[in-house]
């Protein structure tokens, strides 16, 4: 049998990069998806062309694996999304035994040049939308006396980062959201981890390259040097340390911090 038959994972930054490849090792190993994303309103900048529905590629493509999905175009910084897209979830599959809390996005700015609009839009998709996603989904687990919480944080999470004060900020609090879960929720078979992953290879990258006049190489070479071996690590790496965390391999694994970061933080 696989390993995560008949369990039901909801992820959300679901369409592309890491959260794409999540859902994809889940749907490998049996289990049905519950993914998130923005949809046919994905707006970030540069490597979104409007030509394909990222979600509904997405679906198609866990079905070919015989998995099944249920998809929903929201926002995370919405409640009301969050809570129809769980509640649909456990509707259509019964229950919900991982989140991935995946959503976020990431852009240069000295702080003190940053407006307050761009500040709160990086707190308010990265930390809130994570915080969002676990109001609605811890009950359903408490309910279940089960399940896996990875909060997808970053080395920025761990970390002081040059022109990204605001990214930093957004991943360094999912490491208190991740241990205060913990102590809530460890009673009910509730683990919670953060996941701190070094640059990873995704449409991303793109955007954040084109904000610097600069290729997605160059930037990689800024941020780590010649200390890893390749400029960036690849979604699937991702994917492979998330059913890890999820398995019962890893069963006592909780309220901790999980660097997946080819010894840059080292330096």
């Amino acid at each position: 049998m696989k390993e995560f038959a008949n369990k039901t994972v909801f992820i959300t930054g679901a369409a592309k990069g890491q959260g794409r490849a999540v859902s994809l090792a889940f749907a490998k190993e049996g289990a049905n998806i519950i993914a998130f994303d923005l949809g046919k309103k994905l707006t970030y900048p540069v490597y979104n062309d409007g030509s394909t529905d990222a979600l509904v590629k997405l679906k198609s493509d866990i079905e070919a694996l015989g998995a099944k999905a249920y998809i929903y175009a929201g926002d995370v910084r919405n409640a009301a999304d969050i809570q129809n897209a769980v509640n649909g979830g456990v509707k259509e599959f019964g229950g919900i035994d991982v989140l991935f809390n995946n959503a976020g996005i990431c852009a240069y700015g000295y702080s003190h040049e940053l407006t307050e609009a761009e500040w709160d839009s990086m707190i308010d998709i990265n930390l809130k939308g994570a915080w969002l996603a676990g109001k609605y989904i811890i009950p359903v687990m408490r309910n279940q006396k089960s399940g896996v919480i990875i909060n997808n944080s970053s080395v920025g999470g761990l970390r002081g980062m040059n022109r990204l004060s605001h990214y930093a900020a957004s991943k360094w609090a999912l490491v208190g959201l991740t241990k205060s879960w913990t102590l809530e929720n460890t009673e009910y078979g509730i683990r919670v981890i953060s996941l701190h992953p070094t640059g990873v290879n995704t449409p991303m990258n793109d955007g954040l390259a084109f904000m610097e006049g600069a290729t997605p190489e160059e930037i990689a070479v800024r941020s780590a040097g010649n200390l890893i071996p390749v400029p960036w690590i690849e979604p699937e790496d991702v994917a492979d340390s998330v059913l890890f965390l999820c398995s019962d391999k890893a069963k006592y694994i909780t309220g901790s911090q999980y660097v997946l970061d080819a010894g840059l933080l080292t330096r």
